[in-house]
């Protein structure tokens, strides 16, 4: 048998018996090779995985759609990664394990799929042909500063006033940045922020 000592504050799930500010001594008992896991989910179909995934995953399409719009600051990118990043929650939806935080599950998702499609990007440059380009083609694209490839952290650090926040912003890496929007533009808890980037 395994005892762990929590603080009610710091559970997901609060003991109804236990006193506000007490700690709360749990036990749990190691299953042995003669105990099987129980999950309720063991024997879902397809269709029945199918419809869970509708209704507990599809209320947070909005949401995820906002978020990737302020990454990508381009409807169709955001439209494109929300759709990446369904197609891969659904696939890997009987991986998810039921009564952990399914926002924060998709977040990650959308997260990562946003820095790899980002760093595929940087990697591989758009390129065309040289006659192909026209002249009024290069006048356009010379007037035009491109936001496609920049992400929403760096539209809205070029529109803070020149200081040693903009500075010190735009020296860290990448995935500090992140998270920094996920806690004061997403407003996520660090918890969920650590979930959701995988640290």
């Amino acid at each position: 048998m395994l005892a762990t000592l929590e603080r009610p504050g710091n559970a997901r799930r609060r003991d109804p018996v236990s006193q506000e500010g007490s700690v709360v001594l749990r036990t749990m008992t190691q299953s042995t090779e003669h105990d099987s896991p129980v999950d309720p989910w063991a024997d879902e179909t397809e269709a029945e995985r199918q419809l869970r995934f509708e209704t507990d995953a599809l209320p947070f399409l909005d949401q995820l759609y906002s978020a990737a719009m302020r990454m990508t600051r381009n409807p169709q990118d955001a439209e494109d990664l929300v759709q990446e990043t369904f197609a891969k929650a659904f696939a890997a939806f009987h991986q998810f394990k039921p009564g952990t935080n399914l926002k924060a599950w998709l977040y990650r998702i959308l997260t990562n799929t946003f820095i790899n499609t980002y760093r595929k990007k940087q990697r591989e440059p758009q390129q065309s042909m040289a006659e192909d380009v026209e002249d009024w083609q290069l006048a356009r694209a010379e007037s035009h500063t491109s936001t496609g490839l920049k992400s929403a952290e760096m539209e809205a650090l070029e529109h803070l006033p020149d200081s040693d926040v903009k500075n010190a912003l735009q020296q860290l890496p990448e995935d500090f940045r992140l998270a920094v929007y996920l806690a004061d533009v997403e407003g996520f808890p660090y918890k969920e922020i650590a979930e959701i980037m995988d640290t």
